[in-house]
């Protein structure tokens, strides 16, 4: 017989074009914790999935839920799993008012990738430090601009929210949930199931980098400073920025000129440098991968950038962690 409660018991919402990564790995995680032998019998862990469905994820892989939304009650925690559909205005009534009162009955709720949004729609993170992925930091601070977010961990718990970034973030929320909830070998035991090294911890930065642009009045250089975001690791020239955003070179250097004071690709060049020092203090890959990941052609070129730039070498910054200098001017 299993036990009719067990410790930590998970109803799981998934919103449309929800991402697998984030949704497959804190399921699994309970499902490996549950049971010896990775057999999936729900003894020392629970979980269903709920809400109208078929729901569709960003990937075209199409989920039925379980049931419809069930008494909060049964559950210590509520996660909602988002994805793609963060920027959709459109409010679900059903789901706001089954969250507070998940929230009202004392039933954690769980924003897991961009299920944070939802709860924020709901009103119920007032107060909250929340944290949630640093691709959409910046649409969720002008949508909740009185909530402080943060896209510096990997998850993050308060009072009556714990909020994860996703990714692969939300396997790590899940083995906290797990190791507190039901023991550390519980944890233990999905760790090696799923071939980890260990689990990281709340406050391990997530391994980003991104552009505070919300004070960017013209939205055409604002699209041109995400799409530097999203390309760190690519070489591309001004023309292929323009073409990018539908813009002529010559029109988006006088956009730059006039908003930034400096080039897009002067400015382009800073952010990479900026990703390099970044993940120089931040992880253990070599210089070499550092150049790749950054869009330089070798170490020599960013070690001879990265330099005229800081004044010291990238070797130099990792070996004395010195502190974070401030970018040089852009112009």
């Amino acid at each position: 017989m299993y036990p009719p409660n067990p410790p930590l018991r998970v109803g799981f919402i998934l919103l449309p074009l929800f991402t697998m990564n984030a949704f497959a790995g804190f399921i699994d995680s309970l499902r490996l914790a549950a049971d010896t032998g990775g057999r999936s019998r729900q003894i020392h862990c629970s979980w269903q999935i709920m809400g109208p469905g078929p729901i569709t994820s960003s990937c075209g892989l199409e989920a039925h839920p379980q049931s419809p939304y069930r008494e909060p009650g049964l559950f210590t925690h509520i996660a909602i799993c988002g994805g793609n559909n963060y920027l959709d205005p459109h409010e679900d009534r059903a789901l706001t008012h089954y969250l507070r009162e998940a929230s009202r009955q004392g039933v954690k709720l769980i924003g897991v990738c961009t299920g944070t949004f939802a709860i924020a729609r709901a009103g119920l993170l007032g107060g909250q430090r929340v944290c949630v992925h640093w691709n959409v930091i910046n649409d969720f601070r002008q949508q909740f601009p009185q909530i402080d977010a943060t896209p510096d961990r990997l998850f993050l718990q308060s009072a009556r929210v714990i909020t994860c970034a996703g990714s692969s973030g939300a396997t790590d929320m899940a083995l906290h949930l797990i190791r507190r909830e039901c023991g550390p070998d519980k944890a233990q035991q999905a760790i090696r199931h799923m071939m980890l090294n260990g689990m990281r911890t709340s406050n391990s930065p997530q391994t980003h980098f991104f552009e505070a642009i919300s004070e960017i009045r013209d939205e055409r250089v604002r699209v041109a400073v995400l799409t530097m975001e999203q390309s760190l690791n690519t070489r591309m020239d001004s023309q292929e920025l323009a073409e990018r955003i539908n813009l002529s070179p010559r029109q988006l250097d006088r956009l730059f000129q006039r908003e930034m004071g400096t080039t897009p690709m002067r400015y382009f060049k800073t952010m990479r440098l900026r990703y390099a020092e970044w993940l120089l203090h931040h992880t253990d890959s070599s210089i070499a991968e550092i150049a790749a990941d950054c869009g330089f052609a070798d170490a020599a070129h960013l070690a001879r950038d990265f330099s005229a730039h800081y004044g010291h070498s990238p070797r130099q910054s990792r070996l004395a962690d010195l502190p974070r200098a401030e970018p040089a001017a852009l112009s």
